[in-house]
This record gives C-alpha cells, structure tokens and sequence, in this order.
C-alpha cells in the first residue's frame, strides 16, 4: 500500500472533499465534509480539517479539534470513500492524525478523544486496534473513546 498523505482543507481540495461518497446505511455514521468543513470554519482556531489522501487523490476526510475546557484533541468525521474501504486507508489515516497530534499544534495534552456508534462494528474494531478504550461518558447516541499518547 502506499503512504497516505494528510493534507490540510483548502482550495484545491475541498471540492473533492465535498464529492466523498459513503456506503449505503453509513451516513448514520459520519457526518458529511461539507457540515464538518462549517465547523471548521467556526472554530479555525482550534481545529484543522484534512483531505486523506493516496498518491495525490483524495480519498477521505478527517478533522483534528482541540477542545482547550478539555484540554484533550479530537478526531472528528474520519471518513474513507466508499470505492477506497477496506484497504486499510481508514486505519493509516488515524496513524497520521495521531502523529499529527504528537506535534501539539494547539495545546500541550496527550489525550485524544473520539465518538463512535456502538453499532458501527468497523469503526470500533479499527479504534480498539489503535489502543482507544471506552472512557464511560456518551454523546447522544455515540460512546466516547480515549487514547493517550505515549
């Protein structure tokens, strides 16, 4: 497999951003790059979107926020197109939004955070593999995963 690529949301990417498509049934799932490319833009300063990208294409979207009340990140809307799942592009792209968040581009934490539907089996099955644990608080109808970085 070739490396995936995390590149920042901006004018030449955000159109294909807009044109991912999901599996029948996993909108439930995931928001839509346009509502969470809105979110970004009201919280710019804490929050970076990102085209998942493979050999310069776009191929999914994912977001990393900094919640300073928390101070912990998150990792909001990852999301593979549905013509690139299944080849482990969902798992690489955490990989790189954990490394991005090494970095500590808004607050010195190591705790990252993120929501799940129990019911997504794929999802869940990939954060556990990448060491997220159940933190016991729910969002709704998601539960709360939490990782800290070594």
């Amino acid at each position: 497999m070739e490396r995936i690529t995390l590149q920042k949301v901006d004018e030449s990417n955000f159109i294909d951003c807009f044109s991912l498509k999901l599996d029948a049934g996993q909108e439930k799932f995931v928001s839509h790059p346009i509502r969470s490319l809105a979110q970004a833009y009201v919280y710019y300063r804490q929050c970076t979107p990102f085209a998942v990208c493979h050999a310069s294409q776009v191929i999914g979207y994912l977001m990393v926020i900094y919640d300073y009340d928390e101070e912990a990140y998150f990792i909001w809307h990852l999301m593979i197109d549905v013509q690139h799942q299944g080849r482990g592009y969902g798992r690489a792209a955490m990989e790189a939004a954990l490394a991005y968040i090494r970095t500590k581009p808004f607050g010195d934490s190591n705790t990252v955070r993120l929501t799940v539907r129990p019911e997504n089996s794929a999802a869940c099955h990939l954060y556990q593999a990448l060491r997220f644990a159940a933190t016991g608080r729910v969002d709704e109808d998601e539960i709360e995963l939490e990782r800290v970085l070594a």
